[in-house]
């Protein structure tokens, strides 16, 4: 009962990783491989801790060992999710007032939604254990998730909300015809054109941030393919270089 069984791993599990961000508890990172595994994901990616894994961890972890034995640390979140077309973050604060301009978050059943039928890998994205994702951490991701929970105790335990997200991913696998998410450098050009046409706005410096987090995350939210991309950049680009010319 309970036991690895001799699987292959479900189709497009490979298209999917986990990163936590400066994990604090042994056990929390044994219980998130094996809510990784149930579900056939198999890359978790650490950020700020070493992968020499205590006892605690890999009896947590029961016989989704080969989850911590493949799993590799990292200095940052872009560092971590070098390879990845999309870096989805998760939260469970709740945001009132201006704060909202930071955080757009989408429903954990619209990931698979859209993503399914794309290809390129994405990073999900899990804060420690108390705090969560700091804002700049939060920056850092093109799109952000949040999971509907009680609003009188609203934070999930940290494996909870891993196994919550690849359920989600896995109840929704299947064999739609794929097209290609951006590629990350691109993706990043997108960041670094919209950065410098909004540091050139005659506006206050918290508005341009929210204005650049803005454009950002509603071009991302929409999925584009490469060549809409080039386009988009091209006229941010160019709206950029005749703010510099003014």
């Amino acid at each position: 009962m309970g036991e690895r069984l001799d699987v292959h791993l479900p189709i497009k599990s490979n298209r999917l990783c986990i990163i936590l961000v400066k994990p604090q508890f042994d056990g929390n990172i044994g219980a998130v491989a094996r809510a990784m595994l149930n579900f056939g994901v198999s890359e978790l990616r650490v950020v700020g801790r070493e992968t020499n894994w205590s006892e605690e961890t890999r009896n947590r972890a029961k016989h989704a060992q080969s989850v911590l034995n493949n799993s590799l640390s990292f200095d940052s979140i872009e560092s971590a999710s070098h390879d990845c077309s999309l870096v989805v973050g998760t939260s469970g604060k709740r945001e009132f007032g201006r704060q909202t301009a930071f955080r757009h978050f989408i429903e954990p059943e619209e990931l698979p939604d859209r993503l399914l039928v794309t290809e390129g890998k994405i990073g999900l994205v899990f804060g420690p254990e108390g705090i969560g994702l700091l804002n700049d951490e939060l920056n850092a991701c093109d799109l952000l998730i949040s999971i509907p929970t009680w609003e009188g105790y609203p934070i999930m335990n940290l494996s909870h909300a891993v196994s919550v997200l690849c359920y989600v991913w896995y109840s929704k696998l299947d064999h739609k015809k794929s097209e290609r998410l951006l590629q990350p450098n691109l993706k990043n050009k997108l960041r670094t054109e919209i950065n410098r046409l909004t540091e050139l706005l005659p506006s206050k410096d918290h508005t341009r941030k929210g204005i650049e987090e803005t454009l950002f995350r509603v071009i991302m939210r929409g999925l584009p393919k490469d060549d809409e991309i080039h386009r988009l950049i091209g006229v941010i680009k160019d709206s950029a270089d005749s703010f510099e010319k003014s």
